[in-house]
This record gives C-alpha cells, sequence and structure tokens, in this order.
C-alpha cells in the first residue's frame, strides 16, 4: 500500500464520517423539531351541543399555529365573567396544563364513562379531589357541567 493510497484511504473515510454525522444532525433536528409543537386542539362531540356550531367556517392557520381556537376563546371569556360567582368551600379556580385538553369523567376513574371535555388553557373550577388523590372534581364555568378529570393536569389561577 502505497503513502498515496493511504491518504485517499483516510480523506475518503474523514469525509464518509462528516456526511454520516450530518445525516444523523439532520434526521434528528427534523424529528425532534416535530415533536417539540403542541398538536391543534382536539374538537370533542360533546361539546357542540348547538347545531349552529356545524355552520362555522374552518379555523384558519394562523389559529392553527397559535394554538389558541376561538372556542378556547370564548370559554376563557365567560370563564373570566363568571369569576365573580361564590365558590363552594375549599374549591379554587385552575387552568388546563395538558397540551391536548383533558377528558370530563362521569367518575373517577379511567374506564368510566366520558362525558365531555376540556381543552388547554381553559378555565375549570376544582371542586373536590378523589379519596385517593389522583382525581378532581370539577366545573365547567361556561356550560355548568360537572365531572372528573385525571388530578396533575391543572394548575391553580392565582387571584
Amino acid at each position: 500500500m502505497s503513502i498515496s493510497s493511504f491518504f485517499q484511504f483516510m480523506i475518503g473515510f474523514i469525509v464518509g464520517t462528516i456526511f454520516f454525522s450530518l445525516g444523523i444532525g439532520g434526521g434528528l433536528y427534523f424529528f425532534l423539531s416535530k415533536m417539540t409543537v403542541n398538536p391543534s386542539q382536539p374538537v370533542f362531540s360533546e361539546e357542540t351541543s348547538d347545531k349552529s356550531s356545524e355552520n362555522k367556517p374552518v379555523e384558519s392557520s394562523s389559529d392553527q399555529k397559535n394554538n389558541t381556537p376561538s372556542n378556547a376563546n370564548e370559554n376563557k371569556t365567560k370563564a373570566t365573567e363568571n369569576r365573580d360567582q361564590d365558590l363552594p368551600a375549599g374549591a379554587y379556580w385552575a387552568r388546563v396544563t395538558w397540551s391536548t385538553g383533558l377528558s370530563l369523567r362521569a367518575e373517577p376513574d379511567k374506564n368510566a364513562e366520558r362525558i365531555g371535555g376540556v381543552g388547554y388553557n381553559w378555565e375549570l373550577i376544582i371542586l373536590s379531589y378523589s379519596d385517593d388523590k389522583k382525581w378532581q372534581r370539577v366545573r365547567i364555568p361556561s356550560s355548568g357541567q360537572e365531572g372528573w378529570v385525571k388530578a396533575g393536569n391543572v394548575e391553580k389561577i392565582e387571584e
């Protein structure tokens, strides 16, 4: 093996290693950047109580980019207006922090009937906890609906 063959091998090895590293780095960047974006707001069938909502226009792409659909903004406005109401003893206002929203259950059990849902960043009233402290009984101020959500997915709103 001559010296020039050795240098050709070394240069090829180094260039190959660089291209391989760039490919791996680019792939990681692509997948990690896709995983850090919040998914779009889910629409729960239980929340569309009136038929007029079926004729609403499709959300614009700017609403989807900001993750603030119009129904979430309406809920926040209604909740803010209702904050003056008297709360039961031990109850407090909270905001949903789970990025995809929460399922509202009839009982404090993951297999219980799903009776509705609350979206990301919605304000609600925490009424009580289950005996094992894994579930919270909540009231949605805009509809007055009550149910159970998994604990740890909301943050208390300081007034």
